[in-house]
């Protein structure tokens, strides 16, 4: 009897290791989670904080007296509702221009055979080790010198250019490499018996690529779409740059407002933040499925 107890035993250990493994996995993964979630709700609950509750030492998590009339306070503190709609514009063009052009761009590397491809995608995969910083200045001189704009000669002198309109908004940073280097990803994938009958059918190679190629390619499409969207809703220090003028500010750099030399308003900064931060997390929600599985089938782990 003892001995058949022990047998059991025996088979049980490693079942039970499997499951403390896994439970140790869990509580591990369920911390460090925990860990990214606290600054947005510290984020959030200091949104409706009153003044004696910012001013209270030590902070506490949650208010002492839930003040939720801060979010229409920092609503009408500025035009937030410019800075939203210039946002979205922004947003909004630069997806449309970067899922188009780089769904043909990658198409291009991936299914058409031409002289110098291999050499042109490296050059690609090259700008993607430029860090963004680096390429201000020249992108602010080009946009400032842009011929026939902005009461620029053909020289592009004698006027502002591109500085303070939609074009130096919308047109820099509006093709992104990373995006070519997913869509071209995403076309080697599939299988050539989809062209090659396409093209039994009768149809050209801008026909195969639209009708074809990219509705099979969904994933990618809804994984650029988000990292795009995310880039450029967040994105401060180029809009910041070029403009000058209120009325084409964006959403990251009307929060600066509450930012004074003086004193921060903080209740004000952080309500504005999590009307900011909301789009972002509605859209993640929505593309989560294609985001995750769109890195994983381009082979970035």
């Amino acid at each position: 009897m003892s001995a058949e107890v022990a047998r059991t035993a025996v088979r049980r250990s490693p079942q039970l290791t499997r499951r403390l493994r896994r439970l140790a996995l869990h509580v591990v993964l369920i911390l460090i989670s925990f860990s990214m979630v606290v600054p947005f709700l510290w984020m959030i609950t200091t949104s409706v904080k009153t003044e004696p509750d910012l001013a209270s030492y030590p902070p506490h998590l949650l208010p002492q007296t839930w003040k939720w009339s801060n979010y229409s306070e920092a609503l009408s503190y500025a035009p937030f509702g410019t800075y939203f709609k210039n946002s979205l514009i922004i947003a909004v063009g630069h997806t449309t221009i970067n899922l188009v052009l780089a769904s043909m761009a990658g198409y291009a590397l991936a299914r058409v055979p031409f002289r110098g491809r291999t050499v042109l995608f490296i050059a690609v995969l090259g700008t993607m080790m430029i860090p963004s910083y680096t390429k201000i200045v020249p992108q602010y001189l080009i946009a400032k010198g842009m011929p026939f704009f902005g009461g620029n000669d053909y020289l592009g002198r004698g006027g502002h250019g591109w500085i303070d309109s939609w074009w130096g908004l919308i047109v820099p940073g509006a093709l992104t490499p990373m995006a070519i280097f997913l869509f071209r990803q995403f076309y080697l994938s599939l299988p050539s018996e989809l062209e090659e009958a396409a093209r039994v059918d009768g149809l050209g190679e801008f026909g195969i690529y639209a009708r074809v190629m990219t509705p099979q390619v969904k994933p990618a499409i809804a994984t650029v779409a988000l990292l795009t969207f995310e880039s450029s809703w967040n994105n401060f220090v180029w809009p910041l740059i070029v403009t000058t003028n209120t009325d084409k500010r964006v959403i990251q750099v009307g929060l600066s407002a509450f930012q004074q030399a003086d004193q921060h308003a903080w209740a004000y900064l952080m309500a504005g933040t999590t009307l900011a931060t909301v789009p972002m997390v509605v859209l993640f929600l929505f593309a989560q499925r294609y985001f995750v599985q769109g890195f994983a089938n381009s082979g970035i782990k």
